[in-house]
């Protein structure tokens, strides 16, 4: 029986294509040319193996050790027919990949705190002269926007579910990765926001880019100002430990754990349905 080479040709097998893809999008898997799935653990591809069995029947497919490290799932060409098998159940959040939107946010949001530690490291340090003032013009409105595209994330985040973590994930790091971002979030929520706390009670006005003017928050009060400066550098701290760590297990993920955690971030993958 003739066993596919090509993923386009997964499209014209019976149960339906959709179907097919319900039974494997949760599973730990990258696409090859000329290769259906190629896992990076057999596990993952004996796991494959079974929710195809579960969506199909029996014999729909085997497992080929094709490299010192990489094990393929092969799809025969034709299923068995007759009885109509349900597809497997998705995960929680079962997407292949991040929306395009959700990439896009991570990687500007991104790009900016790391320039936000860059400007107010600056600012800071620069000596009294109209450019130190011009940093933390600069600084202050990129917090501004960093806010707003985090609230924006924080909808988006609630409206579509996370894709999920590789099938064999024990439970310990879920909970750790599921705490990380709770952390991440309220860490980039926070900075902007004490930020603007310390300029509204230092009594400064401001305007966000030299252009719309920023409201105050609290009272002018000195002392409002320095709690809210050590809290500011408190969770400027905290991020960036936290970022290290977020980094870290993104490229453990990539290169020890070889699965597709980080590259469905990356923009180059894109999500199907």
């Amino acid at each position: 029986m003739q066993w596919l080479t090509d993923l386009e040709r997964v499209k014209g097998i019976e149960p339906s294509y959709e179907a097919w893809e319900a039974a494997v999008l949760p599973l730990n898997y990258t696409r090859r040319p000329g290769r259906i799935l190629l896992c990076r653990r057999p596990q993952a591809a004996s796991a494959l193996r079974g929710r195809s069995s579960q969506a199909f029947g029996a014999g729909t497919g085997e497992v080929v050790q094709s490299g010192p490290s990489l094990y393929t799932f092969l799809m025969r060409s034709h299923l068995p027919t007759g009885k109509s098998h349900p597809p497997a159940p998705l995960a929680p959040g079962g997407e292949m990949a991040w929306s395009a939107a959700m990439k896009l946010l991570h990687w500007l949001i991104a790009l900016l705190i790391f320039l936000q530690f860059a400007l107010g490291w600056l600012a800071v340090g620069w000596h009294l002269s109209p450019m130190k003032l011009t940093l933390f013009v600069w600084h202050k409105s990129t917090g501004m926007v960093v806010l707003g595209l985090v609230v924006i994330r924080l909808l988006c985040r609630l409206a579509t579910p996370a894709p999920p973590l590789p099938a064999d994930t024990p439970a310990w790091e879920r909970g750790a990765a599921r705490a990380s971002h709770v952390m991440l979030y309220l860490l980039m929520l926070g900075m902007p926001v004490t930020g603007w706390i310390i300029n509204s009670a230092a009594g400064m006005p401001f305007r966000i880019f030299w252009r719309l003017p920023l409201p105050a928050i609290v009272a002018v009060d000195k002392g409002t100002a320095a709690l809210a400066s050590l809290a500011h550098l408190s969770l400027g701290i905290a991020l960036a430990l936290l970022l290290v760590v977020h980094v870290g297990a993104a490229l453990r993920h990539h290169f020890v754990q070889r699965d597709n955690v980080l590259t469905r971030m990356l923009p180059t993958r894109t999500k199907r349905r």
